[in-house]
């Protein structure tokens, strides 16, 4: 099997075999040569080509990402997006509010957010400009995927069209279209792998000195931008005190990698501090308290586990296999003394951030009978591109039978997890509590959107990853082209229907408690709103953020009490279709009069005059 995960001398598209430096053949043969028409080669091989090329792509996909969510003009994951939007707007010199979530976040992908709600002079613009960073953010995943291809020695051409594919898939994409921490992830999580090889691997002290401080920034980010950077940080921990102790890397450059994780983690740590002083409302994060309890109670272990599994299953799903492949390599590459060192240390961060991040999220996740507590899709969709470009590697790197002998054991991956998860969770699956936004490429593989069915959507995702090792088997190196373009329609047309199935109308469902609502009440700027606690709870999550210059309390105002000074207004629940609104808030303090009404959203709004 050749090593796949080292930088290694391979010829250019079109160009003869060869061998790479430690002797190992770099093809299956003379039939093997990825050929392509001249004028494209003579195009390829002109200086400035690579950059113009990863400019316009990287265009195209920020345009693309553009045309998913052109008409998205407000939040609808609630809590999630609110509470992401309210930090922004904190760090861009507005008024701290209500923290929708309940307790304070990390405040990395906000401060992202920041120019954009300086900028927004009202909840609508702000959202649209939100939308277009997160396109702009996000769509650096594809000239980082073509940085990688081109470390595991893969062609520059078909490195673009690899790149371009794993950069359009679904995990990729489909969390940008919200105001999530999980569109930044997934380029964090590629810069820390990229220059983490970079550090490890030879070269000048001074390019392993700079690969270092990448890794430590890239670490110390993902700790500021969500509770999965504790993950990335230990990892990044454990293998610094690895090339330490081993010597695996010039010591200054370690130490310079040392001194950058040090230097972003006390940002993150004091960017929190800063966060929950403005949100003193709002009590920390205790969800790594809640992780390490879960994970030391013996009651819920084989739930924590069986969560775990179900994680993975959706990850080689999402990934349409290719993440499993990529796993069976890494698992391989980490015993294997024909990889290089830097290969097996970076094999074996992958394989060790599936599982961290598994594990402390299905530990995380909370005691309700949704089906996606026990496949989720998201904490660890941010792996997806990095796993399918190393997928994509071994499928163009490796001799067929290594191919298919990896793929059965992916496969083989797959169906066991599949099984532990039903086995275990039983009727807990047949519930008809589905939450198509928690498990988008479930539903689309298996073309069931109301539904889950694991077996169909294993047989979808496994059926792509099958028809491309056969007909790499079958056509040699040669086919590569047509496939990777064919993975780029195909990853093009997934994401397309799973935002106009899943997305789209996701978030039309949520219109009214958005835009509608405050259009109906008159909210207006200046306004500050006092939310009762028995008021619709998406309606109410929206409104930190919908008010837009004040601020929103929640307080539970059915027995009288006075609203919290500096409210203008009272959001509370109509008691009955034909109750009379004042009936509403019986012991009202003088002053607050009923405002306006509405029967059919059972809300009565109250001002004070």
């Amino acid at each position: 099997m050749q090593p796949v995960t080292e930088s290694v001398d391979v010829p250019e598209a079109g160009g003869e075999s060869g061998r790479h430096r430690d002797g190992a053949r770099t093809d299956d043969g003379p039939d093997d040569r990825l050929t392509l028409p001249g004028w494209v080669l003579r195009l390829a091989a002109r200086r400035r080509f690579p950059a113009f090329a990863l400019l316009a792509g990287y265009l195209g996909q920020v345009l693309f990402r553009l045309s998913l969510v052109l008409h998205n003009s407000y939040p609808s994951v609630h809590a999630d997006e609110a509470s992401y939007l309210v930090i922004a707007r904190v760090f861009a010199g507005g008024s701290s509010t209500e923290m929708p979530v309940g307790v304070v976040i990390p405040g990395g992908y906000p401060l992202l957010l920041a120019p954009a709600l300086r900028l927004g002079g009202n909840p609508v613009t702000a959202y649209h400009l939100v939308m277009g960073t997160n396109a702009l953010v996000n769509a650096l995943v594809f000239p980082l995927a073509f940085l990688a291809l081109r470390r595991l020695g893969l062609p520059r051409l078909l490195s673009f069209l690899i790149g371009t594919a794993a950069a359009l898939l679904p995990p990729v994409i489909f969390y940008s279209e919200f105001a999530m921490s999980d569109t930044v992830f997934p380029v964090i999580l590629l810069c820390w792998l990229l220059t983490m090889h970079g550090w490890l691997s030879d070269g000048s002290l001074r390019r392993r000195a700079l690969f270092g401080a990448g890794t430590g920034l890239a670490a110390g980010y993902a700790l500021a931008t969500h509770d999965r950077g504790g993950v990335v940080v230990a990892l990044t921990a454990l293998v610094l005190l690895g090339a330490l102790v081993f010597g695996w890397a010039p010591r200054r450059a370690t130490l310079v990698a040392v001194a950058a994780l040090g230097v972003t983690v006390l940002g993150a740590k004091l960017m929190a501090s800063y966060v929950e002083s403005r949100f003193k409302d709002s009590p920390p994060s205790s969800v790594g308290t809640q992780v390490l309890d879960n994970l030391l109670n013996t009651e819920v272990l084989g739930r924590t586990l069986t969560r775990t599994t179900g994680q993975f299953w959706y990850f080689m799903t999402s990934s349409w296999g290719f993440g499993a492949l990529a796993l069976a390599f890494c698992l391989f590459a980490v015993f294997s003394s024909r990889v290089a060192r830097a290969s097996r240390v970076v094999a074996f961060v992958m394989v060790a951030a599936l599982v961290g991040i598994a594990l402390a999220s299905a530990a995380g996740l909370g005691d309700g009978d949704r089906l996606d507590n026990w496949i989720y899709a998201r904490y660890l969709a941010p792996l997806v591109p990095v796993y399918f470009l190393v997928g994509a590697a071994v499928l163009y790197r490796c001799r067929p039978k290594d191919t298919l002998r990896l793929a059965l054991a992916g496969g083989l991956l797959a169906v066991v997890s599949a099984e532990v998860v039903m086995q275990y969770a039983g009727g807990a699956l047949r519930t008809t509590n589905i939450i198509p936004w928690a498990m988008p490429d479930a539903l689309f593989l298996a073309s069931e959107w109301t539904g889950l069915h694991m077996w169909r959507t294993m047989a979808g995702a496994f059926l792509v990853l099958g028809l491309c090792v056969l007909m790499r088997v079958a056509g040699g190196r040669r086919v590569m082209w047509a496939l990777t373009a064919s993975l780029c329609a195909f990853a093009l047309y997934a994401t397309s229907t799973v935002s106009d199935n899943v997305a789209e109308k996701h978030a039309k469902d949520r219109r009214y408690e958005a835009t509608g609502f405050t259009k109906d009440a008159g909210i207006r700027k200046g306004d500050s709103v006092v939310l009762g606690d028995d008021v619709e709870w998406g309606l109410r999550m929206a409104q930190a953020y919908e008010v837009y210059w004040g601020r929103v309390w929640t307080q539970d105002l059915k027995d009288g009490g006075t609203p919290r000074a500096g409210a203008t207004a009272v959001l509370l629940k109509l008691p009955e279709p034909y109750a009379t609104p004042e009936s509403s808030w019986p012991g009202a303090p003088a002053g607050w009069e009923v405002d306006r009404v509405s029967i059919k959203h059972s809300w009565v709004l109250w001002r004070k005059r």
